[in-house]
């Protein structure tokens, strides 16, 4: 609505101008046209006072030579004015203007008096004295056609729409009658002093006029090659900000990963130590036992210790290599992994910390491989994660601090429940448990459930909280590998 508004605008003030413009010119005209009619009266008042009456003939030469060369003059009339026969008039002869000159003679000071021609033709009469003094013997006037006063060169005023009006300056209409239909826009008297004709002009505008067909259908068809170019932008860049979130969000995924991975290291390194404490601890002993035993020459026992050595060193040996699997860096690689042997790993490797906070881990686990297909070191980690938070959980309870991991086949599916009985979730923070940076904890990051949850949705499966009686409970849910599922049906 705007455009067309400025449009409507725009299209108004171009008539207005034009207008404006063909006014002036034909105001300059008119002007210069009634100044000669000044000219024309002396010189005929010359003449009948010079000798009207013994040449009357002169008289009448003159004047036809007047109105042939200026046809707007359509009439001359030379009235005497003590009443007497001797009028002499050339031109039209539509009314009897004796008595309507001689009236305006005897008004006239000086100035040509003005008065409008007594009939419906459009024309007036300027008339003067003869001599112009007290001592006057004529009344002199000239009919003037109004209409042809105002014709000009320009077909401006040939429209239906352009109207003008003309008015003597007492009001009296010889064109148009001004107020009828529309307002005027020009307005100016000629620029004359015995005859201040006032010169009126408008210019009719439509809708069609002020919004033409040809322009609104060329600002609608240009309005809507800009809404589908925009529209084609606003594709685009909402393509190419799809784009550069989707490369943020990998970006991201890859920032959580490595900072979970290096906070969970940092945790992970007082249960390691306190892990291997304990097979080097045994392999202490047992090695200052062995020494006792060897100098006293039992050589049958010293073999029974070295036998636990082995054992003890192997155990440490196995707590090392998975860490060192765990840390390892490497691509993700998808391969056929049995979810128990994760679950083992994890549990090993929070075994210190259970022991430590005087939990209990509790593992229920098929007696048939549950096989799935993913990264092995991302579901540990998503186990280790989902452990880790369940022992800080039951840190907190005054009761029995236990985490159960359970592990079992529901059809097609995989599925491994972490539960606790910790203080549980609260209801307001349910729905923001995934949500990356988002903690309960004052030391926590915020980052492990959410990247373990990307990290089992990128393995096919999905991880979620269900409703436990006591603590919390977490299930992740993968779809078994093939061959397990063939060997299940």
């Amino acid at each position: 609505m705007l455009v067309f508004g400025l449009l409507a605008g725009f299209e108004r003030n171009a008539r207005l101008t034009d207008l404006t413009a063909e006014s002036d010119r034909l105001h300059a005209v008119a002007s210069q046209r009634v100044d000669q009619h000044d000219a024309h009266l002396t010189a005929l008042s010359a003449i009948a006072v010079a000798g009207a009456e013994q040449r009357p003939d002169l008289f009448r030469e003159v004047a036809g030579a007047i109105m042939r060369f200026y046809p707007r003059i359509i009439g001359i009339s030379l009235v005497p004015l003590d009443g007497d026969d001797g009028e002499l008039e050339i031109g039209v002869r539509e009314a009897d203007l004796r008595e309507l000159i001689r009236a305006a003679a005897d008004r006239s000071t000086g100035t040509p008096v003005l008065v409008r021609y007594p009939s419906d033709r459009p024309a007036y009469l300027i008339v003067k004295r003869s001599p112009n003094s007290e001592a006057a013997r004529y009344g002199l006037g000239l009919v003037i056609d109004a209409a042809a006063l105002l014709h000009g060169d320009s077909d401006y005023w040939t429209r239906a729409e352009a109207t003008r009006w003309l008015a003597l300056p007492d009001g009296t209409a010889l064109i148009g009658v001004a107020g009828d239909l529309y307002a005027p826009h020009f307005s100016r008297a000629l620029s004359s002093d015995t005859q201040p004709l006032e010169l009126k002009t408008a210019i009719r505008m439509t809708i069609s006029d002020i919004l033409p067909p040809g322009r609104v259908a060329f600002v609608m068809a240009v309005i809507a090659l800009g809404a589908m170019a925009l529209r084609v932008i606003g594709r685009q860049r909402v393509k190419v900000r799809a784009a550069e979130a989707r490369a943020e969000l990998s970006g991201l995924e890859t920032r959580l990963s490595h900072a979970s991975r290096v906070n969970a290291l940092g945790e992970m390194a007082s249960g390691m130590a306190h892990e291997l404490t304990q097979p080097l601890t045994a392999i202490l002993a047992q090695a200052q036992a062995a020494r006792h035993l060897a100098a006293r020459g039992d050589m049958n026992r010293v073999a029974e210790i070295l036998e636990d050595v082995v054992g003890q060193t192997r155990r440490a040996g196995a707590i090392l290599e998975r860490l060192r699997t765990w840390t390892r860096p490497r691509e993700r690689n998808a391969e056929s992994i049995d979810l128990r042997d994760c679950i083992r790993v994890a549990e090993t490797l929070l075994a210190g910390q259970a022991q430590e906070l005087g939990a209990r881990l509790t593992l229920t686990l098929p007696p048939t491989p549950l096989t799935v297909e993913g990264d092995r070191v991302e579901l540990e980690q998503v186990l280790f994660n989902l452990i880790r938070n369940a022992l800080d959980a039951v840190a907190e309870s005054a009761g029995a601090r236990e985490v159960a991991i359970e592990a079992s086949r529901d059809g097609a599916m995989a599925v491994i429940d972490v539960s606790d009985t910790g203080p549980g979730i609260r209801p307001d923070v349910r729905d923001r448990l995934f949500t990356p940076f988002f903690t309960t904890r004052e030391s926590g990051t915020g980052l492990g459930l959410a990247l373990s949850h990307r990290l089992v949705e990128r393995a096919g499966g999905d991880l979620t909280v269900v409703e436990a009686r006591e603590g919390a409970r977490f299930r992740i849910s993968l779809p078994l590998a093939r061959t397990t599922r063939r060997a299940a049906e």
